[in-house]
């Protein structure tokens, strides 16, 4: 893996985990009520999407290292250009069930 693409895949690896800590120990309805979480939560995520975009154009292959790469692009041009179709509950199970499995695979892809 070329450094450019490393730096990439820890950028996106240091939001995704920044967004587990700021959605630790919160509730659901927490995140709904809390304007300030939700958008520290999309900005994280836009820099994932971003990061695994730029990825994604260094290295033709990557959706094979990262099954749902495109899915995660796809939520970055979401939250970045469809701003008034974002639904909290989507953005609160994808970061509680879909943001874990990418972050393992973004450790193993790093390791």
């Amino acid at each position: 893996m070329t450094p450019p693409i490393q730096k990439l895949l820890v950028d996106a690896l240091m939001a995704a985990d920044s967004v587990s800590e700021f959605l630790k120990e919160k509730t659901e309805e927490y995140f709904k009520n809390d304007l300030l979480l939700r958008s520290a939560v999309e900005r994280q995520l836009i820099a994932v999407g971003e990061a695994l975009n730029l990825a994604s154009n260094e290295k033709e292959d990557l959706e094979l290292d990262i099954p749902e790469l495109w899915k995660v692009i796809g939520l970055r041009h979401r939250l970045v250009h469809g701003y008034d179709l974002i639904d909290d509950e989507v953005i609160w199970a994808l970061a509680q069930s879909n943001l874990p499995v990418l972050t393992q695979r973004l450790r193993k892809l790093l390791d």
